[in-house]
């Protein structure tokens, strides 16, 4: 399939592999989409697997609502529902990075029953990151998820100097230049994609006593942390495995940078392999 619908809106996707072969869903996060994943893609289908990467709420045109309210987490993971549904699959072994990440947990709690394995890159679960925010640094290295919250400023922001300020704060967090500015470009070149994806941190807000509720993973999981990432730190990767009660595993990847799937797609990739293979 090259689309899925759900709730009025229609996604668009990328779907390779065996159509009868165990599914892997990958979801992205901000700003990147659904090729940020080629270097992970390219492994597990090399191992036999069926691969689908939506590209996310807010960053297709055809799913891309005005409000805020609409990119609450709730609505995030239905999204990720409709997709299983729509590839005729009952469970899937799903991996997210950064907002996907998110996501990604956030489904494994709710709906254990429509997953095999979990792997996560980058974000730690939700309430991992509200005690290490409590307990470490990790308020000030979230930086952005504040500034996001204002009004136009973030746009305006992005958009200056045809967004080589944009690009020059992803270009130091780790991102390699082309991609940099390929994401950037395209924020600002597919009307409304901007503000769409701004509006998954603009949700947050409503979602707090979500996330301070989110309960214990039990699927099979992995999570995979890198030690250059400049947005999470250290102690919400290390609570993380609090929060998972069925089978876990924590990969620390040395010196990479918050850009786990493009520049360490062959680690990551093992990694994933290692966890759909447990089960």
């Amino acid at each position: 399939m090259d689309a899925f619908s759900g709730k009025g809106m229609r996604f668009q996707v990328l779907d390779e592999g065996p159509a009868d072969a165990e599914t892997v869903v990958l979801l992205h996060g901000f700003p990147q989409r659904a090729r940020s994943w080629a270097g992970v893609t390219r492994h597990v289908l090399e191992a036999g697997y069926r691969v689908i990467a939506p590209e996310q709420r807010g960053y297709t045109p055809e799913a891309r609502p005005r409000s805020r309210r609409a990119y609450r987490l709730g609505d995030l993971v239905g999204d990720v529902i409709a997709l299983i549904d729509s590839a005729g699959v009952d469970r899937v072994h799903l991996v997210g990075h950064d907002w996907g990440g998110g996501v990604a947990w956030m489904v494994a709690a709710t709906r254990p029953d429509r997953l095999r394995t979990l792997t996560v890159a980058s974000s730690p679960h939700p309430r991992a990151v509200v005690n290490a925010m409590l307990t470490s640094r990790q308020l000030l290295q979230a930086w952005h998820v504040a500034f996001f919250q204002l009004p136009w400023l973030p746009e305006a922001a992005i958009r200056s100097r045809g967004g080589r300020l944009a690009v020059a704060v992803l270009r130091r967090s780790g991102l390699r230049d082309d991609l940099a500015r390929e994401y950037v470009d395209r924020l600002l070149d597919d009307p409304g994609a901007l503000a769409g994806a701004l509006h998954w941190y603009r949700a947050m807000p409503l979602d707090v006593l979500t996330g301070l509720r989110t309960g214990a993973v039990t699927v099979p999981t992995t999570y995979v942390w890198s030690t250059g990432d400049v947005a999470l730190g250290r102690r919400a990767a290390e609570l993380t495995g609090r929060w998972v009660t069925g089978p876990f595993e924590f990969k620390v990847l040395e010196g990479v940078s918050h850009w786990i799937p493009e520049q360490a797609p062959d680690e990551l990739s093992a990694h994933v392999l290692e966890r759909i293979k447990s089960v």
